[in-house]
């Protein structure tokens, strides 16, 4: 489980980190990065909050655009930002290059259909294999976090609803909820999990609402102006299955946002603060 220094930027006292580091789970080697708040041995180890970002993106959106280094340097929380699939010439793409599937969209589930199957194993990767290397490299604390943005939104949900006990809060900007429903999610799923949609159902954060046996702390901001609410988003599926299955959910629409990440720069500190509480046990 060794990792290999790739960057180091100093920020807000504390680092920015890119390392890399041959995966047995996804079969490639992956990267990921770090920010890393300051006097970490002063404090014997910190909290970490795992953040997924969206289709396209790699291990770096989020750390360059999302300004979360201050608040994280302020409250002691370690911020890790994985890439979004597994890499290398021998993992397989889509056969037509679509940017919404392959390289850069694996949708943070398991597949099981070739040729996915055998590198496109992200769930386990986020939940397990990664979260083992944190530990093993870096002095942190057994109290984890998960977050994300879009594909990422929907990964960190379904990460969180699916294991119990591993997380201890949970929020989202702009999420698949319901991607079961989505064009994007129809056609990952469709690929990567074959044509019987019942198995579908496992990766659905809607569908898992109704089977959870924990009530995370969980945050969702949506923008209004968002161009994929409606067809790819749909956040009134996630309220409709909260509501139903008496989650106290907070979800929040905010007008005049879109999908970008000048939405998640806007509001990352009220995501920053919803972890505090659950990971330091304070109001941030």
């Amino acid at each position: 489980m060794s990792v290999i220094q790739i960057s180091s930027q100093r920020s807000f006292d504390g680092y920015y980190k890119r390392f890399k580091h041959n995966s047995e789970t996804l079969g490639c080697e992956m990267t990921f990065g770090v920010y890393l708040p300051p006097n970490i041995e002063s404090k014997g180890g910190v909290p970490v909050l795992y953040w997924l970002s969206g289709l396209t993106c790699t291990d770096e959106n989020f750390m360059q655009k999302a300004g979360a280094h201050r608040l994280a340097a302020e409250l002691g929380i370690m911020i890790v930002a994985p890439d979004t699939s597994p890499r290398g010439e021998h993992v397989p793409d889509d056969a037509q290059k679509a940017w919404d599937f392959g390289l850069g969209a694996g949708f943070y589930i398991n597949a099981t259909q070739e040729p996915w199957s055998h590198n496109y194993q992200m769930h386990d990767y986020i939940a397990d294999e990664l979260p083992a290397i944190i530990a093993e490299n870096f002095m942190v604390t057994e109290r984890r976090a998960i977050s994300g943005h879009s594909m990422g939104g929907h990964g960190a949900l379904v990460c969180a609803f699916r294991n119990p006990g591993r997380y201890v809060s949970v929020s989202a900007f702009s999420p698949i909820t319901n991607p079961m429903m989505s064009p994007w999610g129809q056609k990952a799923f469709g690929l990567m999990l074959g044509d019987n949609t019942q198995k579908w159902r496992d990766w659905d954060a809607c569908e898992l609402m109704s089977t959870l046996t924990e009530r995370l702390p969980l945050l969702v901001d949506q923008g209004a102006d968002d161009e994929f609410i409606h067809n790819q988003l749909k956040p009134g599926n996630l309220s409709t299955a909260a509501a139903q299955s008496g989650h106290a959910a907070n979800i929040r629409v905010h007008h005049g946002y879109d999908h970008s990440y000048y939405f998640v720069a806007s509001f990352i500190d009220d995501h920053l603060r919803h972890h505090a509480k659950a990971l330091l046990g304070q109001d941030g």
